[in-house]
């Protein structure tokens, strides 16, 4: 994937670049020498990323005159350029499996999804209403990035995901879908089944929630 290529048109990706080096910002005389554009041209790009959230106004420089207006680039435009999580992510998970075999691998994961459910438990409702609860964790996956939605399928409920975010570390190391698991039984009270699950080819994740007993099921 090129560089911030969903970005519309070729001067912005520019402008977004020259904000990338210029960490403490331009002015919109800077951008338009380097762009060789008029100064309303950058304007309007600026506009538009700022729209977006990848651009804001960052300080102001004296002049001489009136003080000049400095952009940004946003940690959202930043992110817009390529990062290597996966990458890193995937050596970290070959390391503890190799220190810890693939069986203490997953109890980390475990672990790990455990501490995270214990950190969220302030957003969630009393367990005593399931479905509000697990209506709750369907908004919370969904801020991460899951696609996620709360259903009730044949009487049970249940959280379907779109998106995995960890497909690329899933597809190489299946034990990562331990942590899903794990988060979701510990934040519903309840006993998880992974009914489908997009690594092994399905459309979408699901997790239904059967019974209030901690633990968890890859079926």
């Amino acid at each position: 994937m090129n560089v911030i290529s969903d970005i519309g048109g070729k001067t912005q990706q520019i402008l977004m670049r020259e904000l990338l080096r210029n960490k403490e910002g331009l002015t919109v005389e800077e951008l338009a020498k380097i762009l060789d554009v008029s100064r309303n041209a950058v304007r309007q790009h600026l506009t538009s990323l700022e729209r977006d959230g990848l651009v804001a106004k960052g300080k102001t420089q004296p002049s001489g005159g009136r003080p000049e207006q400095l952009y940004v680039l946003t940690p959202a435009g930043e992110e817009r350029f390529p990062r290597q999580y996966s990458w890193f992510s995937e050596m970290l998970l070959q390391m503890l499996q190799a220190e810890f075999g693939s069986a203490g691998l997953e109890e980390k994961l475990l672990e790990m999804g455990r501490r995270v459910a214990n950190s969220l438990t302030t957003r969630l409702p009393d367990e005593g209403n399931a479905s509000k609860r697990i209506a709750a964790i369907a908004e919370i996956m969904q801020e991460i990035g899951y696609d996620a939605v709360a259903k009730t399928e044949n009487g049970e409920q249940e959280i379907e995901a779109h998106n995995c975010v960890f497909h690329k570390l899933a597809a190489k190391c299946p034990q990562v879908c331990s942590f899903d698991l794990a988060l979701l039984s510990s934040c519903s009270g309840r006993r998880v089944e992974h009914r489908s699950c997009m690594v092994r080819g399905d459309a979408a994740c699901r997790f239904r929630f059967v019974s209030p007993n901690g633990a968890v099921s890859t079926k």
